[in-house]
């Protein structure tokens, strides 16, 4: 019940009140990107949610989009700014994925929707993170966020999908606040120190993906 009806009426109600409440900071936001990183000012892209389905995740931009000496993007990491940083590490960044939630592609608490190019690296089970919507925070993103090796990661992922409880959610929430304004476990470089998945399975990859 909790899962299929009461987290959805919960997720539209708070995220549309948020909206409201947080409308003057997204203007106030969207003039300081403008006017430091230029336009556009939010960033797009597709991301595999609930049943694996893309949808168009949204934040507020963190990079510029300086180009070296033969016209190619230079690295995310040079493309960072003091201020994408700040965006970042207070996670005001996320903010315009109350609109994700609001819409239905999200919910506040779920697994991260992470890049489409790491669906051929998850082993069947860790696909599993799939089966619910992709959250705002989730269980994860309280016991170290992007620090985590991916193996953990995805683990945790799983707990969450076999034991989604309100009670379980308030308690991410609560904490999730709690590390936001403690500025733990923050990582603003890509995904951390631990690097792409992709990269890392394809390198070291485990047996049960040849399977």
């Amino acid at each position: 019940m909790y899962e299929s009806i009461v987290k959805r009426i919960l997720d539209v109600t708070f995220s549309g009140l948020l909206l409201i409440v947080f409308s003057p900071l997204y203007l106030l936001l969207s003039i300081l990107v403008y006017f430091k990183l230029g336009a556009p000012v939010l960033f797009r892209q597709l991301r595999p949610g609930r049943d694996e389905k893309l949808f168009c995740l949204i934040k507020f931009r963190t990079m510029s989009d300086e180009m070296d000496a033969h016209g190619e993007l230079l690295p995310d990491s040079e493309r960072l700014t003091s201020f994408g940083k700040f965006l970042r590490s207070s996670s005001l960044d996320e903010l315009p994925e109350l609109w994700n939630i609001f819409k239905g592609n999200m919910s506040f608490v779920g697994p991260r929707p992470l890049s489409r190019k790491y669906l051929p690296f998850y082993s069947e089970e860790e696909a599993r993170r799939h089966e619910v919507r992709p959250g705002l925070t989730g269980l994860a993103q309280i016991r170290g966020r992007n620090a985590l090796e991916w193996d953990k990661r995805l683990a945790l992922d799983l707990e969450y999908v076999d034991n989604i409880s309100f009670k379980k959610d308030i308690s991410i929430i609560f904490r999730t606040v709690v590390k936001v304004f403690r500025r733990e476990n923050v990582v603003v470089s890509g995904t951390g120190s631990v690097g792409d998945l992709d990269e890392i399975r394809a390198v070291r990859r485990p047996a049960y993906l040849d399977k």
